[in-house]
């Protein structure tokens, strides 16, 4: 007697584009669930999270890279370096374009960069907020650039377009066993996935006051005798300056920055939690290669 064997299709798609082209609120779309920071400050994302949707019997990981920008300091190197060293391993390419913001040149010089790639497709996000007669120039200079497979038109935020785009994407893959178990999930250590919420917040209730120059480490996570996460973390900044913006007046914007960041826990992990946040002062905190491994970038 004589078997069948059923095939299984299983590959990476890197997320490339730039920053704030809303590659976070895809993936959030595409999992239908929040696992990458979301904020209207650019240059958020730093880890290369990798996300496992099913599309019937057809595995996608995606790897939702940083925002490409022209890197000035350390820890942008290593962002842009993540996020370029994502497309060598990934079976497909999905650059995603803000028609908001037209084909800027960081669009042309990232098509240039990965328009030898088998598998280019290209998604113009944002598509229901502009006139759709200015969507076919962009198109057709896209067309110009490299042999996109396909050329979507979606819109993240409202998961328009988005199941059609999954479809084509999985029609790619090659053949293979499957690289993760059978559901969707998320491949990224929970210490880390802790930071991203909190810090999160961070960006939410301090975007016009606070730069860039913050990190949010999970310290310790502990379980009491009723079940509840006991959650310890550093919120890193740079002087005293920024920590007394971040604490706030009577420590209000700390409190408020932790209750946030607490629900969001308790709601994406369906747990009680109580998170303690302490503001430390640390310079030079860049120029540690630990916090660059624990962020999955490489220290350079």
């Amino acid at each position: 007697m004589f078997y069948r064997m059923t095939k299984t299709y299983s590959g990476f798609i890197a997320i490339i584009g730039p920053t704030n082209a809303g590659k976070s609120t895809l993936l959030n779309q595409i999992m239908e669930r929040k696992v990458s920071i979301v904020s209207h400050k650019v240059q958020t994302t730093r880890t290369r999270l990798r996300a496992i949707k099913m599309v019937g019997d057809k595995q996608l990981v995606f790897v939702d890279t940083p925002g490409v920008f022209k890197p000035s300091r350390r820890l942008d190197r290593a962002m842009v370096g993540a996020a370029m060293s994502a497309i060598e391993d990934a079976d497909a390419v999905l650059l995603l374009v803000d028609a908001q913001k037209g084909i800027t040149q960081t669009i042309r010089d990232l098509v240039q960069k990965v328009k030898n790639h088998n598998n280019l497709f290209v998604a113009l996000n944002k598509v229901d907020v502009i006139a759709k007669e200015t969507l076919l120039p962009m198109v057709a200079e896209l067309s110009q650039m490299a042999e996109f497979k396909e050329i979507f038109m979606i819109s993240a935020l409202k998961n328009d377009g988005v199941k059609q785009m999954l479809k084509s994407l999985s029609d790619v893959m090659p053949e293979s066993p499957y690289l993760f178990e059978t559901h969707d999930a998320v491949d990224v250590p929970d210490m880390l996935y802790l930071s991203e919420l909190t810090r999160e917040k961070v960006y939410k209730y301090i975007h016009q006051e606070l730069p860039y120059h913050i990190n949010v480490v999970t310290e310790k996570v502990d379980t009491d005798a009723e079940g509840v996460l006991e959650i310890y973390q550093k919120i890193v900044v740079q002087n005293e300056a920024h920590k007394k913006i971040v604490v706030g007046r009577g420590g209000a914007q700390l409190k408020k920055i932790g209750t946030a960041a607490r629900h969001d826990i308790q709601d994406q992990w369906g747990v009680n939690a109580r998170l303690h946040l302490f503001v430390r002062v640390e310079p030079n905190w860049e120029e540690v290669a630990e916090n660059y491994i624990d962020q999955g970038l490489e220290f350079k």
